[in-house]
């Protein structure tokens, strides 16, 4: 039986890849380069979203604010992997894994509920289109948004007081690369079956429920889709919808592998290589899916480089 401590631990010792070493000082390169990639993408959505009147709609906003959840999100886990990958020193403060960990929650359960608040606007601009205006205004938009970050605050304090409740064993080795609820349920030597029914409870309420609603949203565009007429109409909305749906199955799909049950054989063995994809890889493709598929954002783009090409040649 292994060693459990009573009191707060100095630290822990986040294994991350050490044991592939060789593997450690690529991973390094490319996810330096990837969060680099990550900030550009993110920060164009966001630049071009605010400059561009085209994209003053409210499905732009929310893809703004989903933007700068992603720059957040990243940047919470980055700093802590370039160390951990770096050199041998793997470890983290308590307190750093604590804040960690709230900030993580956070921004992770907020953007699971701005994903439902997106399929919620794309539902009323197909379903609803003479009503778009009425229904999502600019007053509902910020309410919609702050409800997301209100929730994530409340799912952060709850899981993060519980989690840190646990009796960690004394070597305090986190099989993972950041400090994550499922890694330290698996640190604790003592009855974490509270915990693992409290993580599921509220894997259900941020991830089974959500999904459930967005792809309820998207069972009736499906229906509405299939009555257009106008053949441009109908591609239009198809690109974008399914561009949503992209990110959607991307997020919840590997967030619900790790969450939902922590402790199954696939979440333990696979988990870092999980939060590895939903930490750098999805925040990378995002803004590629949604630039590369949106003739809007596209379009803007392309008048802000003119824009800006313009203004050296004034000068």
């Amino acid at each position: 039986m292994m060693d459990c401590v009573g009191v707060f631990p100095a630290g822990f010792i986040l294994l991350g890849f050490s044991e592939w070493p060789q593997l450690e000082m690529v991973l390094f390169w490319v996810v330096i380069f990837f969060y680099t990639m990550i900030v550009l993408g993110n920060l164009t959505i966001i630049l071009l979203c605010c400059m561009d009147p085209h994209l003053h709609i409210p499905m732009y906003f929310f893809l703004s604010n989903l933007s700068f959840l992603e720059l957040c999100f990243t940047t919470t886990s980055v700093p802590q992997m370039l160390f951990n990958l770096w050199g041998p020193d793997k470890s983290i403060t308590y307190t750093g894994c604590v804040i960690q960990l709230c900030v993580f929650l956070c921004l992770g359960a907020t953007e699971g509920i701005l994903l439902v608040v997106m399929a919620f606007d794309r539902y009323v601009a197909i379903c609803q289109p003479l009503r778009y205006k009425i229904i999502i205004h600019p007053s509902l938009c910020w309410k919609l948004v702050l409800m997301a970050w209100l929730s994530g605050l409340m799912e952060s304090l709850i899981q993060s007081f519980i989690t840190f409740q646990l009796p960690f064993c004394t070597h305090h080795h986190l099989d993972d690369f950041l400090c994550e609820v499922p890694a330290l349920i698996r640190l604790a030597c003592g009855d974490t079956s509270a915990n693992e029914c409290q993580m599921t409870i509220s894997a259900v309420l941020f991830t089974i429920v959500p999904v459930g609603l967005i792809l309820t949203s998207y069972g009736y565009i499906a229906q509405v889709l299939g009555k257009i007429q106008s053949e441009e109409g109908r591609q239009k909305a198809i690109v974008t919808c399914s561009s949503h749906l992209i990110v959607v199955f991307m997020f919840y799909g590997t967030v619900a592998m790790v969450y939902t049950d922590p402790k199954n054989h696939f979440a333990s063995n696979h988990g870092k290589f999980l939060t590895f994809f939903y930490t750098i890889v999805t925040p990378l493709l995002n803004p590629l899916i949604y630039t590369l598929r949106s003739k809007e954002v596209k379009d803007a783009l392309q008048r802000l480089m003119r824009k800006g090409i313009s203004l050296q040649k004034s000068r």
